[in-house]
Order: C-alpha cells, then structure tokens, then sequence
C-alpha cells in the first residue's frame, strides 16, 4: 500500500501542475476534479497503511515536487498533449493496480476493495482525457513515463 499511496501522492502533483498550466477551463475543471479524486485515494491508502502498522515512503515530498513540475510542463504542451499525458498516465497506472490485485488475491479484502475502487476512478480519469481530446503520445515518452514508474514503484517500496 505504500507503492500506492506514493503513486497518489504523484496522481495529486501531476494533476495540479498540469490544472496549473491548462489554460483550457473545461480542462482544468476536468483535472483538478481528477486531483480531488486521487485526494481520496491517497487518504484510503494512508489509512490503510497506518491500519497495516506501516508507513508512507520517505521520498513522498521527492514524487510530489518531480510530478508537479512535470504535470506543469505537460499542461504546458497544449490541451491534446496534457490530455494524452493523463490518458497514458491512467493507462499505466490501471495496469499497475490490476497487477498488484492478482498479486495480492482474496487474502485482504479490506486492500482489495480498495484498489478494486481506485482501479475504477483511474479509468474514469483515463476516459475523460480521452472525450476531451486526448492525442496518443509517441512511444519513446510513454516508455519514459513508465520508466520513471517502476523508479518510483522500487523506490517508495523500499524507501
């Protein structure tokens, strides 16, 4: 759960940083909504862990920062781009949660129904980019953003 709640942390920064820079007011509302969201997420995640006896990572406050100016740059790029980022970062992000869903199996409902529930937001998050306007993004960021998803996956887990 702590590898999830620091996803949360990111979810909550890029959305705002991307709101930041939107200059689209329809996609600002659609981002800092998605931003409330993940605010209830993150708090699941918290609650769940301090439920479990154990803690968020230690390198949150990195995430939040590194996210916030990334979610900055790519509202920046324009609203099909901005859009594309947040369809590509659900994309993976639903992927992940799925993963840790079979991984985790029907021995903890209570972090089960949990996911099961962000699992759903996420896509939500994904297919309101999309009806926006999002544009598939080229192959060597979406490479690069899930990169930086496993560093920050490996990192929270251990740190």
């Amino acid at each position: 759960m702590r590898v999830n709640h620091s996803g949360e942390v990111a979810a909550q920064a890029l959305y705002q940083g991307q709101a930041l820079t939107a200059g689209d007011p329809a996609v600002s509302a659609a981002l800092q909504h998605a931003a409330s969201e993940e605010a209830d997420h993150l708090a699941w995640c918290e609650s769940r862990i301090r439920e479990l006896n154990g803690r968020t990572s230690l390198l949150n406050p990195l995430w939040y920062v590194g996210s916030f100016a990334i979610g900055a740059v790519a509202g920046a790029f324009g609203r099909a781009t901005s859009l594309g980022f947040v369809a590509e970062t659900e994309r993976q992000v639903e992927t992940h949660l799925r993963g840790h869903m079979q991984r985790l199996g029907k021995q903890d409902a209570r972090s089960l129904a949990i996911l099961e529930q962000m699992t759903h937001d996420e896509i939500e998050h994904g297919a309101q980019a999309s009806s926006l306007g999002a544009k598939q993004l080229p192959f060597p960021l979406g490479l690069a953003m899930k990169l930086t998803s496993r560093l920050m996956t490996y990192g929270s887990y251990w740190l």
